[in-house]
Formats: C-alpha cells, structure tokens, sequence
C-alpha cells in the first residue's frame, strides 16, 4: 500500500544514509565511496497518521495498521549510466516500475566526503542524472520504433497508437527535454505509462543539507526549490544525517532532539506528504474491534475501486459504501454515534472517495 519511490542520485549525495534513516535498517551501506550499493536496496516503512489512533481508540481496536511507503534504494549513477558507465544499466531497469523518483541532490559542503565530479553544484547534479534517464529512454524508444512501424503497416490499432506516443516522445528527448513533457489526451495515458519511460515519473527532488540548514534550508536547497517549482516537481529539504541520527532514538528522544535543532517532525513525514501530495494520493480508513487500517488511493478513485484495494471480490461484488467522515467520526464518539446523528452516508458506484472517509462495504459474495 502507499506507493513506491525510487531513490536516484549521483554517489555520496546521502542517498544511502537517507535509505537508512528511512527505514531504520543497515541494508544499505551508507560508505563514502561510489558504487557501494550493489544490489538494489527496497525498505518498507510505515506512514506516520494520527488519525489512525484516534479511530482506533473509539473503534477499541486490538490492532493498529498503517498504510506502507515502499523506498527502492538504487546505486548512485554517473555521468554515462546510459551507456554503461559505472554500475548504470543493471539499476536503470530497477526503477522502472516504481510511481516516482526521488532525485537526492547534494546541498551540502563538507570536505570529509568526496564529490564524484569534484565541485558542489546541485543544478549540475540535476542535469547530469536527467540526461542520462533521457538517454535511456531515448535508446529504450528507438529500439522499439521498426516493430511498431511493421505492426502499424498491417493496420493494428494499438501499435499506430503507441507508435504515435513513441514518436512525440522521441522529439522531446531529441531535444533534450523530459518524456513527462509529451502532451496527452487522458485515454492515451494508460498506453503512454505502459512505455515504462523514466523520465515520464513524477519527480520529487530531495534537498539533502548540512545540520544547520536542516530548518531553513540554503541556498542551495533554494534553487533546488526553484527549479522544482518551474516543473511542477515537489521539493523537501532534509538533513540525512539528523535523519540518521534519530532513526535509533526512542520517540521522546526523538521530539527532544528536533526540538533542538529547530525541526518540529521527522524529515520522513515532509518526505511522505510531498510524495503524496506529488502523487495525488489520499487516505481513507477502515475501522473496528479487530483492526484500524489505512489505505492509499489516488484522488478521484470511485468507492468500488477503493474496495477493490482491500480485496478484489469486494471491487466484484460492491453493493455500497456505509461512509463517515473521519471529522465526523472522532466528533460523535464512533460509529455508533455517527449513525444515531444521521452522518453515516450510504455510497453508490460512482462515489468518489474523500480523504478521511472511514468507510465499510458491503458487497455480494
């Protein structure tokens, strides 16, 4: 559940380090040396809700479930990835299939820890991994155009479709511009995301700063931000070494020391609502005696396909929705008291759901 982000970026930007935080794992060496994850690294954490306890109090759940972000954490890339260079295409493949990248870029100085082109220059690092995500698409793209071009000869609907995607892509790339930049009808955007292009994904650009800056940023972060902004990407400032710091805190410990470095929560919880909010994504609950649960959806998901998460013979079989807003819910103290005051709503097909609804379907066996 959640989605999943893969984690790019040249080697010794913090990407590693900010693996480790963020899963509290050692799994991936965090060595101040490239290349020294050789193997991609995936850690599962849990999504930091509030609401989730509170419905679980009112609901005396026995158990508490959040909903999951999964992070693939993959070997930093180097100029020529594309074509080889480095540990390149055995980890190009690896982030194909994940619902956004998170581009670590270096907003640091520190000369303790080498800079694999000798020089700190975030702009730099961002062009230097987006040219060679381009040019993996770029080369994944032309390898396909002459099967398509046979296909589409022979009058088949689809490939003319594809080849048609194919080629508007092709021209951005040619020009040195992102394949998320292609200009699409919403009908084309299942066919277009089955081209599997990374440069097609959504883009969260993780500012990774000194100690310091961790509160404020630098100005570094801050053309960072710029630049994510005149995109459309997300941005989040994060200092990966506080992160790692107190990932093996106890929670009260925890609010004491971001309390003193100026910081309110975990970078982890800015990480995740940036995801989210990059991604569209909302969260809606399921509560009672045995379990409390979160679940992600993508705005604008319709109440049988929201059930269909859960369970695929709930998307089946959707009778209806009993709905209640989580405001409403905590308000007149559960369910019951939500029904008795009239606010439980019985949801039809084409319903789509709000975030924080807690919800219950019916459906027929």
């Amino acid at each position: 559940m959640g989605f999943k982000c893969g984690i790019v970026g040249l080697p010794n930007v913090g990407k590693s380090t900010l693996f480790n935080a963020l899963t509290e794992t050692a799994a991936a060496q965090a060595a101040n040396y490239p290349f020294c994850t050789i193997e991609p690294n995936v850690g599962e954490v849990a999504v930091p809700d509030p609401r989730l306890e509170a419905l679980a109090k009112l609901a005396k759940s026995v158990e508490i479930v959040p909903t999951r972000l999964t992070f693939v954490d993959i070997a930093g890339l180097v100029r020529g990835a594309s074509k080889g260079e480095g540990l390149g295409n055995q980890f190009l493949a690896n982030i194909r299939e994940v619902d956004a990248i998170a581009h670590v870029v270096r907003c640091f100085e520190d000369d303790d820890v080498t800079h694999v082109e000798n020089r700190i220059d975030p702009m730099a690092d961002i062009e230097t991994i987006e040219t060679e995500l381009m040019l993996a698409d770029l080369d994944s793209l032309e390898r396909r155009v002459d099967a398509l071009e046979k296909k589409a000869k022979g009058n088949d609907k689809e490939a003319k479709e594809t080849l048609d995607l194919v080629n508007r892509a092709l021209k951005l790339l040619r020009d040195g511009k992102p394949a998320r930049s292609v200009e699409r009808k919403p009908e084309e955007e299942k066919l277009f995301h089955a081209l599997g292009l990374l440069t097609s994904m959504p883009v969260l650009y993780v500012c990774n700063v000194d100690e310091a800056s961790a509160a404020t940023g630098n100005a570094y972060s801050r053309r960072v931000e710029e630049r994510a902004k005149a995109e459309g990407a997300g941005a989040v400032v994060i200092s990966a070494k506080i992160e790692a710091e107190i990932a093996v805190l106890s929670h009260e410990e925890r609010a004491e020391y971001l309390g003193a470095v100026g910081l309110t929560e975990p970078g982890l919880d800015r990480l995740i609502r940036a995801g989210y909010a990059l991604l569209d994504l909302v969260t809606y609950f399921t509560a009672g005696p045995k379990e409390s649960r979160a679940w992600t959806v993508t705005r604008g998901t319709r109440a049988p396909q929201a059930a269909g998460v859960i369970h695929t013979d709930f998307e089946r079989g959707f009778i209806r929705a009993e709905t209640i807003s989580y405001q409403d819910y905590v308000a007149l103290g559960g369910e019951a008291g939500a029904r008795d005051a009239g606010k439980m709503r019985l949801e039809g097909k084409d319903y789509v759901v709000a975030d924080g609804d807690v919800m219950h379907f019916r459906f027929a066996t």
